[in-house]
């Protein structure tokens, strides 16, 4: 039987721990909180997890809350008229629903994590609480057969190096604030679609806002991205929950007032429904080598860290958990070597780069035939239909979004089939 050690209880860490042990591998889980102490703490995440992603949970029968968690059904595109909000209440020029194939899901990391740790224990998997250090790792490399690191925070982090080629920012591109809250009403144009709302504001930044299942239920998440040094980059040092949800629907009410109009009883889910932050997109080095000469491989956002706006996070950690899974079970009994560590990485990376690519494209002004491309959307649904699922697989982008002449040749076909 096979020793592996997973650093970090994530989407990540969690799933590939709970699918190696699946596989009868002895696991030991290190964590450096219990699944008490990260069910009564701070969100983590906003998490909103497509179609794609789920399925690897549910091949594994992890999708604990399937039923509970509310069904995704769109992914609604809004952008404010540029400038409007100077001029009294902000106006829509653009505003449409995109239907997804399978719906998507978001259940809050504190409810998931805490729940597939205390189902890894109850397993017979080795859960250790305590927060790991390089000198632990070294101790640990000699008496486990591969180590993976997934805490995608902290002093481990740094073992692996920036890869300059692939990580086109070295400074955070938007400052996040998450708020979770309930009471929040229907979008009246599709009072009975529950969908994820991507309302872009120009040289300003953009407001996500999402369906999920929390601790205490049924709950809305309300999630700004601001660029640096602009009016939504205003939660840097706010430290009162309360203060930190006025400051969220003051920014609704001035740049996306047709989201605060269903906002206005809005109340936070709990005192720890709230999350600021920022943090560079960066890709990393995927092997870590310890001082003692063993050999560590980095998961997920250890190693692909994109910007959360285009909503990738635990998707892109799913996909490279079942990827990484994979791969371990194919290698039978060979050693975890560095070939073997590199070749790993690269066939999650043959899904990741397109989440890359996208997001980082995402992150930069959008060029004329982008502009046009979302325009065109608010027509022809089967284009707000395909860039909606596109956040199920963002390989599919590669077909129509980056190139110009790819994207007039399609909204050309499109218009043409419908008649337009």
């Amino acid at each position: 039987m096979r020793k592996i050690l997973v650093v970090g209880a994530g989407q990540s860490g969690l799933q590939l721990a709970l699918g190696l042990q699946s596989k009868g591998y002895e696991v030991t889980l290190m964590s450096n909180r219990t699944a008490d102490e990260i069910r009564s703490g701070r969100v983590m995440s906003t998490q909103c997890m497509f179609d794609m992603a789920l399925q690897h949970e549910r091949d594994l029968q992890l999708n604990f809350w399937e039923s509970q968690a509310p069904k995704i059904e769109g992914l609604g595109v809004s952008v404010a008229a540029p400038g409007s909000w100077g001029e009294g209440p902000a106006a829509r020029a653009i505003d449409w629903l995109g239907h997804l194939d399978g719906f998507a899901q978001s259940v809050d990391q504190r409810v998931k994590m805490a729940g597939w740790m205390e189902t890894f224990a109850q397993r017979g998997g080795q859960l250790v609480i305590h927060g790991a250090a390089v000198g632990d790792l070294d101790y640990f490399s000699r008496t486990y057969d591969l180590v993976l690191v997934s805490a995608g925070k902290g002093e481990l982090v740094q073992m692996f190096g920036r890869d300059p080629e692939r990580s086109p920012y070295s400074e955070p591109q938007r400052a996040l604030a998450v708020s979770y809250v309930h009471g929040l009403g229907p979008r009246p144009e599709h009072p009975d679609t529950e969908a994820v709302r991507c309302n872009l504001v120009p040289g300003v930044g953009e407001l996500f806002v999402m369906p999920a299942l929390t601790t205490s239920g049924r709950a809305d998440i309300l999630f700004w991205e601001g660029i640096p040094g602009g009016p939504l980059d205003a939660f840097n040092g706010v430290k009162d929950p309360a203060e930190h949800l006025s400051l969220t629907l003051g920014l609704m009410e001035k740049y996306t007032p047709w989201e605060y109009a269903r906002a206005t009883k809005a109340e936070l889910t709990d005192a720890g429904g709230v999350l600021s932050g920022r943090y560079a997109p960066t890709v990393r080095n995927p092997v870590g080598r310890l001082p003692g000469g063993g050999l560590v491989l980095g998961v997920a956002d250890v190693v692909v860290a994109n910007d959360p706006i285009t909503g990738q996070g635990s998707n892109s950690a799913s996909k490279c958990a079942a990827a990484y899974l994979a791969s371990i079970i194919e290698h039978e009994d060979k050693e975890f070597d560095e070939a073997w560590m590199r070749a790993t990485f690269d066939r999650y990376w043959a899904t990741a780069q397109h989440v890359t690519k996208w997001t980082n494209a995402m992150l930069a002004p959008p060029p004329e035939h982008i502009l046009n491309l979302i325009g065109a959307a608010g027509q022809l649904q089967p284009v707000a239909d395909r860039f909606a699922n596109g956040f199920n697989d963002p390989a599919d982008f590669e077909n129509y979004f980056y190139d110009p002449e790819k994207t007039g040749a399609y909204l050309a076909e499109v218009s043409g089939a419908s008649g337009a």
